[in-house]
Protein backbone atom coordinates (compact mmCIF):
# COMPACT_ATOMS: atom_id res chain seq x y z
CA UNK A 1 0.00 0.00 0.00
CA UNK A 2 1.33 3.06 -0.99
CA UNK A 3 1.20 6.05 1.62
CA UNK A 4 0.02 8.58 -0.64
CA UNK A 5 -3.55 6.41 -0.36
CA UNK A 6 -3.06 5.94 3.61
CA UNK A 7 -4.37 8.85 5.72
CA UNK A 8 -3.74 8.94 8.79
CA UNK A 9 -5.17 9.67 11.57
CA UNK A 10 -4.05 10.98 15.29
CA UNK A 11 -5.66 11.05 18.53
CA UNK A 12 -4.79 12.56 22.23
CA UNK A 13 -6.19 11.24 25.07
CA UNK A 14 -4.17 13.09 28.32
CA UNK A 15 -5.35 12.69 32.07
CA UNK A 16 -3.34 13.94 34.34
CA UNK A 17 -2.96 14.84 37.95
CA UNK A 18 -1.35 17.80 39.92
CA UNK A 19 1.86 17.65 41.85
CA UNK A 20 5.11 20.25 42.56
CA UNK A 21 7.12 21.31 39.53
CA UNK A 22 10.81 21.20 39.63
CA UNK A 23 14.02 21.00 37.16
CA UNK A 24 14.37 23.08 34.55
CA UNK A 25 12.88 21.70 31.66
CA UNK A 26 9.33 21.92 30.23
CA UNK A 27 8.55 18.18 30.57
CA UNK A 28 9.74 14.98 31.78
CA UNK A 29 8.81 11.78 30.39
CA UNK A 30 9.40 9.65 32.85
CA UNK A 31 8.08 6.47 30.72
CA UNK A 32 6.79 5.90 27.40
CA UNK A 33 5.40 2.15 25.63
CA UNK A 34 4.09 1.21 22.38
CA UNK A 35 1.12 -0.72 22.82
CA UNK A 36 -2.22 -2.13 21.57
CA UNK A 37 -4.48 0.51 23.62
CA UNK A 38 -4.79 2.30 26.95
CA UNK A 39 -7.38 1.54 29.27
CA UNK A 40 -10.21 3.83 30.77
CA UNK A 41 -7.65 5.27 33.19
CA UNK A 42 -5.30 6.10 30.58
CA UNK A 43 -2.99 2.83 31.63
CA UNK A 44 -1.22 1.15 28.39
CA UNK A 45 -3.16 -2.54 27.17
CA UNK A 46 -1.02 -5.19 25.63
CA UNK A 47 2.92 -3.27 25.16
CA UNK A 48 4.70 -4.98 22.23
CA UNK A 49 7.03 -3.98 19.41
CA UNK A 50 6.08 -6.13 16.82
CA UNK A 51 2.60 -5.98 15.39
CA UNK A 52 1.02 -8.73 13.15
CA UNK A 53 0.23 -7.74 9.32
CA UNK A 54 -3.58 -6.06 9.44
CA UNK A 55 -2.67 -3.67 12.08
CA UNK A 56 -5.08 -0.66 11.73
CA UNK A 57 -3.73 1.26 15.26
CA UNK A 58 -0.78 1.69 17.42
CA UNK A 59 -0.37 3.81 20.53
CA UNK A 60 2.49 5.67 21.91
CA UNK A 61 1.31 5.52 26.08
CA UNK A 62 3.67 8.24 28.00
CA UNK A 63 3.84 9.27 31.44
CA UNK A 64 5.38 12.88 32.75
CA UNK A 65 6.73 14.85 35.39
CA UNK A 66 7.58 18.19 36.47
CA UNK A 67 5.71 19.71 33.48
CA UNK A 68 5.24 23.14 32.73
CA UNK A 69 1.76 23.48 32.29
CA UNK A 70 0.74 24.02 28.77
CA UNK A 71 4.28 22.82 27.57
CA UNK A 72 4.02 22.00 23.75
CA UNK A 73 4.63 18.06 22.41
CA UNK A 74 5.20 16.96 19.15
CA UNK A 75 4.71 13.13 18.03
CA UNK A 76 6.56 12.49 14.96
CA UNK A 77 5.64 9.26 13.00
CA UNK A 78 8.01 8.20 10.33
CA UNK A 79 7.73 5.13 8.39
CA UNK A 80 11.65 4.23 8.70
CA UNK A 81 12.01 1.21 5.89
CA UNK A 82 11.01 3.82 3.23
CA UNK A 83 12.10 6.81 4.87
CA UNK A 84 8.67 8.58 4.79
CA UNK A 85 7.71 11.32 7.34
CA UNK A 86 4.22 10.14 8.18
CA UNK A 87 2.88 13.23 10.67
CA UNK A 88 3.84 15.92 13.32
CA UNK A 89 1.12 16.12 15.83
CA UNK A 90 1.39 18.60 18.58
CA UNK A 91 -0.67 18.73 22.04
CA UNK A 92 -0.60 20.94 24.93
CA UNK A 93 0.13 19.25 28.25
CA UNK A 94 -2.87 19.92 30.13
CA UNK A 95 -1.74 19.31 34.13
CA UNK A 96 2.30 18.97 35.94
CA UNK A 97 2.43 14.99 35.86
CA UNK A 98 -0.24 12.75 34.42
CA UNK A 99 -0.33 10.43 31.47
CA UNK A 100 -1.93 10.38 27.79
CA UNK A 101 -1.13 8.34 24.19
CA UNK A 102 -1.10 9.46 21.03
CA UNK A 103 -2.54 6.76 18.20
CA UNK A 104 -1.13 6.19 15.12
CA UNK A 105 -4.31 5.17 12.69
CA UNK A 106 -4.94 4.41 9.43
CA UNK A 107 -8.53 5.44 7.51
CA UNK A 108 -11.57 2.81 8.30
CA UNK A 109 -11.14 -0.42 6.08
CA UNK A 110 -6.85 0.28 5.44
CA UNK A 111 -4.46 -1.01 7.07
CA UNK A 112 -0.82 0.05 8.12
CA UNK A 113 1.87 -0.87 6.44
CA UNK A 114 4.22 -3.49 7.21
CA UNK A 115 7.85 -2.14 7.78
CA UNK A 116 9.08 -0.52 10.63
CA UNK A 117 8.12 2.73 12.27
CA UNK A 118 9.65 5.52 14.83
CA UNK A 119 7.67 7.74 16.67
CA UNK A 120 9.50 10.62 18.47
CA UNK A 121 8.33 12.93 21.11
CA UNK A 122 9.83 16.38 21.32
CA UNK A 123 9.35 19.67 23.10
CA UNK A 124 11.19 23.20 22.05
CA UNK A 125 13.03 21.04 19.72
CA UNK A 126 14.40 18.54 22.19
CA UNK A 127 13.81 15.19 21.67
CA UNK A 128 12.07 13.43 24.88
CA UNK A 129 11.72 10.18 23.32
CA UNK A 130 12.05 7.91 20.68
CA UNK A 131 10.20 4.51 20.03
CA UNK A 132 10.54 1.87 17.48
CA UNK A 133 8.23 -0.58 16.20
CA UNK A 134 7.47 -2.92 13.64
CA UNK A 135 4.35 -4.16 11.38
CA UNK A 136 5.17 -7.77 10.23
Amino acid sequence: MKWSAVILAVMLTISASACSLSGNRSINITDAKIVTAVDEKLMPVQVMDKFQKGTTKVVCWFQWKDAKVNTQVIAKWHYVTDDIHILDYTFSIPKKTGSGSVTLSAPEGKTLPAGEYKIELTAEKHSLRSLKFTIE
